[in-house]
């Protein structure tokens, strides 16, 4: 199912470069929003969309900016229903069948503090709770901000920027 989904979303951008941006920005969005990236992992695709912006002549910056935009509002209301709902937000499906990446980043959030909300957009799985979980426990805004808006940065160029100067070895 994922390789179809891939595959349909790369075909899609080679017909419509212009939509490169936004349909990277909705990627890493449902990438980094709680509830949304246990049931669509999408990094694999934004990897694979980053070979082709090069080999399509999509521009990079732009691709980049709007995988940054996504991914930054994704953790922003990741974090805003942590705030509001507290640790009933536990209790939505799908985390609430997977308790273990509650624990799991509560413990990384404890241990790390604002740092866990900038390394953990890099661990699979948690990049999603960890937004939840600093909301949930209050953390302020200010730091919350800067490590989100850090992270977005460094993780889009982390994604993309390989595959796009690869590309030219390869189409």
């Amino acid at each position: 199912m994922l390789e179809g989904l891939t595959h349909a979303t790369i075909d899609f951008i080679r017909a419509h470069r212009d939509y490169a941006p936004l349909i990277l920005a909705l990627l890493t969005f449902g990438e980094s929003l709680a509830f949304i990236s246990l049931i669509l992992p999408a990094t694999t695709i934004i990897v694979s969309v980053g070979f082709m912006i090069s080999a399509a002549q999509i521009p990079f910056w732009e691709s980049w900016a709007g995988a940054v935009v996504g991914a930054i509002l994704g953790n922003w209301i990741s974090f805003a229903i942590g705030r509001h709902y507290k640790t009933e937000a536990y209790g939505i499906w799908p985390l609430s069948r997977n308790q273990h990446l509650i624990v799991r980043g509560e413990r990384f959030f404890q241990r790390f503090g604002p740092w866990a909300v900038f390394f953990g957009r890099f661990f699979g799985p948690t990049r999603a709770v960890l937004p939840l979980v600093a909301g949930i426990f209050l953390m302020p805004s200010i730091l919350f901000h800067a490590a989100n808006l850090a992270s977005a940065f460094v993780w889009a160029f982390a994604l993309l920027a390989p595959g796009a100067g690869l590309a030219h070895y390869f189409f």
